[in-house]
């Protein structure tokens, strides 16, 4: 399969009393195999709202999203959530991972709702994100940085085919940013596809592909 994400034609409106926003205005993507894909914008051009529709977080309005050939868009709730727990690793801006457990149960967690508990990759992802010594930290104990690189484990528990960040490197520092993206192209190499939606210059940089969002529309 040459396309293990697409996208037709997304549209996503918001209503708020008589005003609305058109957040995505016919927005058409795909991702494959081994591809570190950047969407850029300025705030408010749709970049989060694409992710969000993408992973099925959020239904468009018009349009419609695949994942591995099948339909993920318009589909129950229960099942758009079982899909994603099995096929695809998310790394939001915030609310990555739960308060009251700790790094280890976090990336635990993950892997119980995909229904594949493996304790040994438990361990290999807290090696790979430099976070073995901290494994039994809850996040309100986490510095910035660790908290970015205990989401990206999270996000990686699976081994998913498809990885969808927002702002992975937004509120990190330059070491911390350097270190995130070897993990992301180091994912990718090794057959992974991502699509990160970033303003970083670097990511930018490292990316195979850049797509640029502006007004909900796609310019690049």
């Amino acid at each position: 399969m040459d396309k293990v994400l697409e996208a037709f034609d997304l549209y996503r409106f918001y209503h708020a009393g008589e005003e609305e926003t058109l957040a995505l205005r016919g927005v058409s993507i795909h991702l494959a195999p081994g591809e570190l894909v950047a969407v850029m914008g300025p705030s408010g051009s749709g970049k989060s709202t694409l992710l969000a529709c993408l992973a099925g977080l959020d239904e468009p309005d018009g349009g419609y999203v695949q994942l591995l050939g099948r339909r993920l868009t318009r589909r129950p709730q229960t099942e758009r959530a079982a899909m994603r727990a099995r096929k695809m690793g998310i790394m939001l801006q915030s609310g990555n991972l739960f308060d009251h457990l700790t790094v280890e149960d976090n990336i635990r967690l993950s892997m119980q709702l995909a229904g594949k508990v493996n304790q040994q990759r438990v361990g290999e992802l807290l090696q790979l994100v430099g976070l073995k010594e901290r494994s039994r930290a809850r996040p309100a104990q986490l510095s910035g940085g660790e908290a970015a690189r205990a989401a990206l484990a999270v996000a990686l528990s699976n081994t998913p085919p498809v990885l969808l960040a927002d702002e992975p490197t937004g509120e990190v520092d330059v070491e911390t940013e350097k270190y995130l993206l070897a993990l992301l192209e180091d994912y990718t190499k090794g057959g992974g596809a991502a699509l990160v939606a970033t303003h970083s210059a670097n990511l930018a940089a490292r990316a195979g592909r850049i797509v640029h969002l502006l007004d909900g529309r796609t310019t690049g």
